[in-house]
């Protein structure tokens, strides 16, 4: 498995994508769902990787820019068939690693409170993560939870 900078324009990746907003709108009413779309992953304070095995695109992972300090996780997806393998928790762990090395403070992110994320929400508690209030321009949703690792 490697981790290299996403091409948002292949068929892969914009594959990948589809599944996840397909798999947020089942999981998530409308009002609570935070996923972005391809333009907004292309933004300027943006940037995207892919975890690549072998061949196959394996999952993905952003991170935004929020400020000077503070970066938030998003677009974490682990693609159908390849859950189980380490494929989160091997870009958890380059996200968090990243952040420290672009020497942000603090990395936030958003997932569901419903019982169809709890598999990410552990992933997340076990790399440190707590819960945290809404943070950027998020606001209290109980179809929500906030988490956040302070990074020094």
């Amino acid at each position: 498995m490697h981790i290299e900078p996403a091409d948002l324009d292949s068929t892969a990746f914009v594959a990948l994508m589809e599944e996840h907003r397909a798999t947020m709108r089942a999981a998530s009413p409308l009002e609570s769902q935070h996923a972005l779309d391809l333009d907004g992953l292309r933004g300027g304070d943006m940037s995207v990787w892919v975890l690549r095995d072998g061949d196959a695109l394996a999952g993905c992972g952003a991170l935004q820019h929020i400020d000077d300090r503070h970066a938030e996780i998003k677009a974490m997806r682990t693609a159908l068939g390849c859950q189980r393998q380490g494929v989160a928790k091997a870009l958890l762990a380059f996200l968090v690693d990243e952040a420290r090395q672009r020497g942000y403070a603090r990395l936030s992110l958003e997932t569901g409170a419903t019982e169809y994320f709890e598999p990410a929400r552990r992933l997340y508690a076990a790399a440190g993560f707590v819960e945290c209030g809404p943070f950027a321009d998020y606001e209290d949703d109980p179809n929500s939870t906030y988490m956040t690792l302070a990074l020094d």
